[in-house]
């Protein structure tokens, strides 16, 4: 096959990139679709990765990934100047208007950075069957992100409830890293 000249010098796309919305490129269906197949995709993807890797190589990536998307969702759709109780509200009406899940922020201690948030009706979970182990790895690290990018400290975010472990809410531990 021939080299494509248009395509010689191309840039390496990262997520932002991806992120670009052309307005015609979905005029007959919107920019929205079911929660069915956005899990299509995230249990289709952590399958063949732990297939591939192993449950804990799987376990980090899409925690890495949460991550990379949870700093892009700060940054883009979030204002990070904000006192914190403002920040938490606009981060709960976004958290809706994408249909990401309802946020309630549980605890959150200003001295030490530690929180607890929960998030009910989530893409990734909600109304799934009892699995008996936590699922939502990408939502640790989405939260992750938005904690990091707001605060400039480094986050850890641990799911300690799921709905597939029998609760009707994910609960999600928040650590400054020191």
């Amino acid at each position: 096959m021939e080299e494509n000249v248009f395509l010689r010098d191309r840039k390496e796309y990262r997520l932002a990139d991806y992120m670009q919305i052309q307005e015609k490129g979905r005029e007959n269906l919107g920019a929205e679709l079911p929660v069915a197949v956005y899990r299509l995709l995230e249990y289709s993807l952590r399958e063949e990765l732990t297939e591939r890797f192993g449950k804990e190589e799987q376990i980090r990536i899409f925690r890495d990934a949460g991550y990379r998307a949870g700093v892009y969702f700060a940054q883009k759709y979030l204002d990070s100047s904000l006192e914190l109780s403002e920040f938490m509200a606009l981060l709960q009406k976004r958290l809706e208007e994408f249909k990401i899940g309802v946020l309630r922020i549980e605890k959150f201690e200003e001295d030490t950075g530690e929180a607890i948030l929960t998030m009910s009706e989530d893409a990734d979970c909600s109304g799934l069957p009892l699995l008996g182990e936590t699922v939502c790895n990408y939502d640790e690290g989405f939260l992750s992100g938005i904690l990091t990018s707001y605060t400039g400290k480094s986050y850890t975010a641990t799911e300690v409830n799921c709905w597939a472990t029998g609760d009707r809410v994910c609960r999600f531990r928040a650590d400054r890293k020191e």
